[in-house]
Formats: structure tokens, sequence, C-alpha cells
């Protein structure tokens, strides 16, 4: 087996095992470190000694005896010779049967609500959910949102004893509560595939294996939960953006916009699968955000050009999306879809109010959509100083040279402006 698909069996067992350790014997933060070490055996011993044929029984296996290991571990510490003798029973069975089949799917979406519980903040639920879910190491996280793995380590262990604290425990959340956990899930998983597909600082735009990651997870939620139009959604949305990815780079690396993307290089087939989920999921599901997101993200897709894009119905999308759920930064890209309408004026003017939300004031995103808006208006000089002020806002080293590069270009049209004006 290729060291790629070694790492996706893994992956996917991840959370099975992790789920059936849970519901067996609680104690998550101990059930999650004993898996963490079965899954780095099984990528050390399974390409040497082949991959045993109940991998998942493999790996339940070696996980149940690292918790058992631990638990004996402490006990003898603690000097609870009698204590461990009176419990033994409870730990006896540390080798499942070979023909085993525990609930997934059912332990996976539990395990993501536990992740995602309304204790931990949301960069706690972002991480836990990459180890617990997953499936990533401690040291895969760290690198991929550029901080020292000793700080993650830290983080992660924080939010695993907060569940604890909170006396969370490894259930399906109520009816009543289950939405709004499920929106925590899909945000989190949007967070994933967002800091992935623009990385937030760093040397590189993307970061490919956030993306993967979100895109695997969504589909599993979604096997899960077929029926849930937002869940469709949020698959289809991540499907569509992320068929962009080849063609958003050249070959230095830089920004390429999506105006100026050779639309040769999409991924065909993700946009056909992403425009089908979120064609069908319309017509029985409400719109919900996630879904419109999608519909807008089809609508550029199915162009031939930039310059035969719809935006007429890109801004119906977003006017109904910004009713559904408003947000500053529904209201900067509905400016773009405005002024792609109605003209410039109309998108600089949506703009203005965004300056006095604490959310956006100074974001760098609301300074670059202001100057391409300045620019299309015809005021390279405004246009130019905003390029800059957002060139200084950001951290991603690709967006700041795209910046700088687009007010570079600006310099010589504003100075032959100057020329042609009467003094």
């Amino acid at each position: 087996m290729s060291g790629g698909h070694l790492e996706d069996l893994l992956r996917d067992l991840a959370p099975q095992v992790l789920g059936l350790l849970v519901r067996r014997h609680g104690q998550f933060d101990a059930a999650e470190d004993a898996v963490q070490e079965a899954l780095l055996a099984a990528a050390v011993q399974w390409p040497q000694q082949g991959v045993p044929d109940n991998p998942r029984a493999w790996l339940l296996t070696v996980a149940t005896r690292r918790l058992t290991d631990e638990w004996r571990s402490e006990r003898a510490r603690r000097n609870r010779e009698a204590a461990l003798a009176a419990r033994e029973p409870a730990y006896a069975t540390v080798a499942p049967a070979v023909d085993e089949q525990p609930p997934a799917g059912d332990d996976t979406l539990a395990l993501l609500f536990l992740c995602c519980h309304p204790a931990l903040a949301r960069s706690a639920q972002v991480a836990l959910t990459l180890r617990a879910v997953g499936g990533l190491t401690t040291a895969q996280i760290a690198r991929a949102y550029l901080v020292p793995e000793a700080t993650m380590s830290q983080r992660i262990r924080r939010a695993k004893q907060r569940i604890e604290a909170a006396g969370a425990r490894f259930t399906m959340p109520a009816p009543g509560d289950r939405d709004e956990r499920l929106r925590a899930v899909l945000q989190v998983l949007y967070l994933i595939f967002n800091e992935g597909y623009t990385a937030s600082s760093g040397p590189d735009l993307h970061r490919a294996d956030l993306t993967t990651e979100a895109i695997r997870l969504a589909r599993l939620v979604h096997r899960l939960l077929p029926g849930d139009g937002e869940v469709t959604g949020l698959l289809a949305l991540m499907l569509l953006t992320d068929a962009h990815r080849a063609a958003r780079t050249g070959p230095a690396g830089e920004l390429v916009p999506l105006a100026e993307q050779d639309r040769d290089r999409w991924d065909h087939a993700a946009i056909g699968e992403g425009t089908a989920l979120v064609t069908e999921a319309l017509t029985w599901s409400p719109p919900g955000p996630y879904q419109l997101q999608a519909a807008i993200a089809a609508v550029h897709a199915e162009a031939p050009s930039a310059g035969r894009t719809d935006w007429r119905q890109i801004l119906a999308l977003y006017r109904l999306l910004a009713r559904t759920a408003p947000s500053p930064m529904v209201t900067l890209n509905q400016a773009v879809a405005v002024a792609m309408v109605d003209g410039p004026r109309a998108g600089l003017a949506l703009l203005a109010p965004l300056d006095d939300d604490d959310r956006t004031a100074g974001h760098h995103r609301l300074a670059a959509v202001r100057a391409h808006l300045l620019e299309l208006a015809g005021e390279p000089g405004r246009a130019r100083a905003a390029y800059l002020a957002a060139a200084r806002g950001t951290t991603s080293l690709p967006e700041q040279r795209y910046l700088e590069l687009r007010a570079a270009r600006l310099t010589g049209t504003d100075r032959s402006r100057q020329l042609r004006e009467p003094r």
C-alpha cells in the first residue's frame, strides 16, 4: 500500500476507533492519546509488515492496550494496588473480536459534536477536530497553523480538559441542541477549509493538506446526514471553490485573481459535482448560507469567461444571502457584485458603513475591495493608497506581493493623469 493510501486509511479509521474507545471507557483525553499512539505504531509497522486483515480491530487492540497500560501506570504511581485489583475486570478485555463492527457513522458524528462543544473557543474546536476526527498529529496541525508544536499541544490538551470539566458526554446532542451544534461543526470545517484555501499568514497562498482534509470531513458529514441541505451546501461550496486552486497561482507562486485565471486549469469534475449537489439541494431544502454561497460559486464556475459572468444573478443571490445571514463579509462581497451591475460608485457606497464596524474597520480585505472599486471608478491615486493599506494589513506574503504590485501598476497611471489635468 502506498504512503498516500495508508494515510487515507488511518484517517478514516481514527474517529471510528476513538469513538468506540470513548464509548467503552469514557475519558476522552486518555482515549485520544491512546489512539494517536496506535496510529503512530501503524504508520511505522504496516509499511514493513503489511496492513492487517482487520486494520480497525488492530488499531483498537493497540489503543486499548496503551490505555490500559496508562491506567495501570497511574495506579502504580499512586500506590493503589488494592483499587487496581478491584477494578481490573472492567479493563480485562483488551483485544476486540476480529469481526467486531463498531457503529462508525454514529460514533464519528458524535465525536465531531464533542470536538465542537460550546465550552471551547473556535480555535480549540478546529485543533481538536483535526486531531481527533481528522487523525492529524499535533506536529502536522502546528505546521498548518504556523505555531510551535508545544503551543498546539497545549491548546489541544486544554481543549480536552475543558470538555471533561464541562461534563460533556459521548452522546448525540438532544434534539433541541442538535441544530446549533451542527452549525458549529460546519463552521469549524468551513474555517479549516478557508485557512487552507487562502492561508492567513506565511509564504504560501494554499495549504492543500487543510483543504483536502476539510473536504474529506465534509464528505463524511454529508454521508452521515445526506438530508441536511446546509451540509450538502457546504460540501458543494468547498468543491466549487477548491476547483480553482491550480489556476490561482502563477509560475512563481504569485496570486492570480479570478478574472485573470486560466479556466482550462480549473477542476471541472469538482465543478460538476459541486454544481449538481447544490442544484439538487435547493430543490428540496430552504436556502441556507452555505447553499447560497455554493450557488454563487456555481454561477462563477459556469461562466465561460470573466466577461460573461452573470453578475445580475450573483447580485440577486448576495441580496438573498444578506437577508438570510447578514455579515460584514457578505456586504463586502455584495459590494463587488453591485459594482459590476450598477457601477463602482454604487459598490463604494455599500462599503462606507463597514468603516464603522469593528469587525471590518482596518481589515485588509475591506481596503483591498475598496482599492479595486476605486480603480474601476478611475481614481488611481486613491486606489493605490488603498492597495498599499491592504498590503500592510495582511500577513500572507502572496497577498501582500499582489497588492503591492497592483499599487505599483497604478503609480504611472496616476502620474500621467496628473500631467493631463489643467493646473
